[in-house]
């Protein structure tokens, strides 16, 4: 069973509707139990670090979904899901996101560029893992104004360039993490989707 996380936030029927689309099933859900017996989770992301956390742990899914990724399922983050992966966002000074990946995240600097960062920009990876079939600084649609600082660069699966060189993917272990939309970006979004379905 495919789970997308439901915590009140993101964009949740957009991903539902791309993964059916792609001939799977999937179940929206907020519910530990039926969280703990997913064999992927997908976890969307659009809104506030502390406001996301905060509904995890209200629906009691924080803890689980620490425990789920430590038991190996495979996860993907999706913008905010992704911040979310790591320990800390400056958007949140003091509240701890889940802290499987160590690192924290940060803001664009507004003297220097437009924020948030929205649109479509280009992708470099460094290897194919979720961009298998899918040609390099190909571009996927943004919409953000925090990117992710990882403390072990090994980490980062693909960089993009807005003022500064960013991760806009990164992998560890079962985990994966985009700061683009699959589901706005269309043919290569899918494809990004159904790499990871595939596993």
């Amino acid at each position: 069973m495919i789970v997308i996380v439901d915590y009140g936030m993101g964009n949740l029927r957009s991903v539902e509707k791309a993964a059916q689309f792609l001939g799977k099933t999937v179940k929206v859900s907020s519910s530990a139990a039926v969280i703990k017996k997913a064999k992927k989770i997908i976890f969307p992301g659009v809104g506030h670090f502390g406001k996301a956390v905060g509904e995890l742990k209200k629906r009691n899914i924080f803890n689980v979904l620490i425990e789920r990724i430590k038991e190996g399922v495979p996860f993907l983050g999706i913008c905010l899901g992704m911040q979310l992966l790591l320990g800390a966002s400056e958007e949140a000074r003091g509240i701890k996101g889940l802290g499987v990946i160590a690192g924290r995240v940060k803001k664009f600097n507004p003297k220097n560029v437009i924020v948030p960062h929205m649109g479509w920009n280009q992708v470099a990876f460094k290897t194919e893992d979720l961009f298998r079939k899918i040609p390099n600084n190909s571009f996927f649609y943004f919409a953000h104004s925090y990117y992710c600082v990882p403390l072990d660069k090994k980490v980062i699966l693909a960089t993009t360039d807005y003022d500064i060189t960013f991760t806009s993917a990164l992998r560890k272990d079962n985990v994966w993490g985009v700061q683009f939309h699959p589901e706005k970006s269309q043919a290569l979004g899918l494809k990004v989707f159904n790499n990871f379905l595939e596993l």
